[in-house]
Formats: structure tokens, C-alpha cells, sequence
């Protein structure tokens, strides 16, 4: 009976709906960044009412008439992608030979899956009427500023966010982004997916290292209010002399990450 279990739920997670509902949710994630990408560009040129992250992104779907609907079928697939990262974070890559790779792989989408988790929880939570609010990253911060070596644990967690970020960097640049895909075989097509999952993933890694900068600006100055998310991060870009048209440049990339979601979703080997 015990060992039913985890069989069971294997075989769950790698059930033909949950693979297709994983795909929908990778399309989510895509349309996710479509949205943060636009808000982006409105606070670029000074028109930014909504907050640029995902809980922006969700709020401003909300507001539109097929909105909730729409926000409901995004949590179904953030669901399933959750599900379906956790299934290859505990059984997946059998097939890689080294073990570094393949414990690197499976510790990628245990984050991965916990992502999805969250967005899952705001999404729905938008969808049915609750305010999504941010502020959740300062309290979590401030959480931590109380435990004994806080402030220590807070850079730290800054240090790591930064790496990931340039990490994130260096794999879009790279193209590892095709190691998990199988790739169109029109060569036309497969260029366009190159080209824009290098920039989408690039930008998507610079966003990820501002908020691991603001992070350890929080842990030196040792203010929770210093430790905000993507849209402070963005919008404190947009602040800096050159800033607006390097916010230009980071909305145009998680645009393009938004789009190669779509090619990840048809593409990646789920």
C-alpha cells in the first residue's frame, strides 16, 4: 500500500491530461510575461498605473471581460505545470549519465515547481475576487531580519537570487534552452526560436538579478522595505539616468521570453 503510493502519483503526474495541461501552463507562464512585458513598457514611458509582476499581470487580465474565465483556465495550467516539474524533479533524467547534471536538473524544477505553485495561488486568488496584493516579499524578509543571523541570511539569499540571474544569462546566450526541446526541424523556424528564447531568457535572467541586487541592498541597509519584487526592481531601473531605455530593452526581452513560452509549450519534451 505504501509503495502504491508513490507509484501512483508518478503515474498521475505523467498521465496524458497532465502533460497537456503542463503544456497550457507553460502557454500561461507565456502569456504571464506577454502581460508584465507591456506594463513594463508603460512604466518605461511614465504611463505605469498597474504594478509590473505578475500580480499586475493578473489584475489587469482580471479587469478585462473575459478576464476570470481566462484567469481560471491559467490556474488549471499552473497546476498541472507544478505537477509535472515536481514529477522531474523527484523521478526525472534517468537518461543523463552525470550526476551533477542530473541533480542540477531535478533541483532547477523543484524551484520551478514551487513557482508555478505561486502562481497558481495568485491567479486563482485574482480570479475570484481577492486583491492578489504584493507586500509579500517584504514580510518574508522581514520575517527572516528576525531570526538569529538574519541579515546574514537575507544577503545570502540575495547572493543566490544574483547567481541565478547571470546563470539565466549565460544559459539564454548559450542556447541551453534547447537541451530540454525538440527543436523544429524547418530551419526557418528553428532560428526564430533561437533568437528569441537567447533574448526572452537573457532578459528574463536580468529581471531575476535585479531582484537578487535589491535583495542584498536590503541586507546592508537592513530594511525589509528595500527587499520589493519585479515591479520595484523595474521600476527603480526606470529611475537611473539611461533608465527608461534600458527598461525599454528588458520589457522588449520579457516580451520575447513571452513568446518563446509559446514555442516551449509546443516544443518542450514533456
Amino acid at each position: 500500500m505504501t509503495s502504491a503510493a508513490p507509484r501512483n502519483a508518478r503515474q498521475a503526474a505523467r498521465s496524458r491530461p497532465v502533460k497537456i495541461a503542463a503544456r497550457v501552463g507553460i502557454l500561461a507562464y507565456g502569456i504571464t510575461h506577454l502581460l508584465i512585458g507591456a506594463l513594463a513598457l508603460q512604466v518605461a514611458f511614465g504611463q505605469g498605473g498597474e504594478q509590473a509582476d505578475q500580480t499586475g499581470a493578473f489584475q489587469a487580465l482580471a479587469q478585462q471581460p473575459y478576464g476570470p474565465p481566462l484567469l481560471w483556465v491559467l490556474t488549471v495550467g499552473f497546476v498541472a505545470a507544478a505537477l509535472w516539474r515536481a514529477e522531474l524533479a523527484i523521478w526525472g533524467y534517468g537518461y543523463v549519465s552525470d550526476r551533477t547534471t542530473q541533480v542540477r536538473k531535478k533541483a532547477v524544477n523543484a524551484v520551478k515547481a514551487v513557482v508555478f505553485v505561486v502562481l497558481a495561488v495568485l491567479a486563482g486568488t485574482t480570479a475570484s475576487g481577492g486583491g492578489g496584493g504584493g507586500g509579500g516579499q517584504q514580510q518574508a524578509t522581514a520575517g527572516v531580519f528576525g531570526l538569529p543571523g538574519g541579515q546574514i541570511l537575507v544577503g545570502l539569499a540575495g547572493i543566490v537570487v544574483l547567481v541565478v540571474g547571470v546563470v539565466k544569462v549565460v544559459e539564454g546566450y548559450r542556447k541551453k534552452f534547447l537541451d530540454d526541446m525538440d527543436v523544429p526541424s524547418d530551419r526557418h523556424a528553428r532560428t526564430v526560436l533561437e533568437r528569441v528564447g537567447q533574448v526572452g531568457n537573457v532578459a528574463k535572467g536580468v529581471s531575476i538579478g535585479l531582484i537578487g541586487i535589491l535583495l542584498g541592498v536590503a541586507a546592508i541597509r537592513h530594511d525589509p522595505a528595500e527587499a520589493t519584487g519585479l515591479d520595484a526592481a523595474l521600476k527603480g531601473l526606470a529611475a537611473q539616468p539611461y533608465g527608461p531605455y534600458l527598461l525599454v530593452a528588458v520589457a522588449v526581452g520579457l516580451v520575447a521570453y513571452g513568446v518563446f513560452c509559446f514555442f516551449d509549450a509546443r516544443y518542450h519534451r514533456v
